[in-house]
């Protein structure tokens, strides 16, 4: 069985009513990034950055998965398939898929500050400034800021290197280290590019570019890739 790796970033998760970060009217236009999603803000203004997260939460739990999401579990029925995810949301999850490989954290879970390896799962939307862990630590989101290691991006490269199709759905490529995980794929495998304003310059052998949003695009590869 042929492994699948695909890459999804905020374009995947649009459609199903999550507002994204870059785009003209995302969510940096309401808020600096070093305000709520950096550990010093975190420092300076615990509050601020905690209730940025609540409000992400509560409207995760508003929304469901679309059907990009959908149709990437079609895909386990031939293949062997492996999400990585620059979201932080759990639509994948909910839609089906069964190796979720999560880049930047996860919004419904939450970690303690003074063990990073204690993590739960949050009940509810709404973490509050005094829930602590068993060791007496106030919970922080379980979210990587800006500035701080990604753990999972070593199993993403390994993933990426062994992948046999590549399909990359809904990121700009602008944020690293993940958008290097396009050039850690072997260059005689068939790479996939679904995104509306997907560059043409990448320098990527065999890389077929779909300028669709992800309800259409991952649809065109999916077809293609079951028949």
């Amino acid at each position: 069985m042929k492994n699948i790796v695909v890459l999804t970033g905020a374009g995947m998760s649009a459609e199903s009513g999550i507002q994204t970060f870059r785009d003209s009217d995302g969510l940096w236009c309401n808020y600096r990034v070093e305000d709520v999603a950096t550990h010093d803000a975190w420092l300076r203004n615990p509050k601020l950055v905690n209730d940025f997260y609540n409000e992400r939460r509560k409207q995760l739990y508003e929304v469901s998965p679309n059907k990009a999401h959908y149709d990437l579990v079609k895909l386990e029925a031939k293949y062997n398939v492996n999400i990585v995810t620059q979201n932080i949301d759990d639509l994948h999850e909910r839609a089906g898929s069964t190796n979720v490989l999560h880049l930047h954290g996860e919004l419904k879970k939450v970690r303690s500050t003074a063990d990073e390896n204690l993590i739960y799962d949050l009940k509810g939307w709404e973490l509050k400034i005094g829930d602590k862990c068993e060791l007496g630590s106030q919970l922080r989101p379980h979210i990587v800021w800006f500035g701080e290691a990604v753990p999972n991006m070593e199993p993403a490269m390994r993933l990426a290197e062994a992948a046999d199709i590549l399909i990359v759905i809904g990121t700009s490529l602008q944020v690293y280290p993940a958008a290097s995980l396009l050039y850690y794929a072997k260059n005689e495998i068939p790479k996939y590019l679904v995104d509306p304003k997907a560059n043409t310059s990448y320098p990527v052998p065999h890389l077929t570019i779909i300028r669709e949003k992800a309800t259409v695009g991952v649809a065109e590869v999916v077809d293609k890739l079951l028949q």
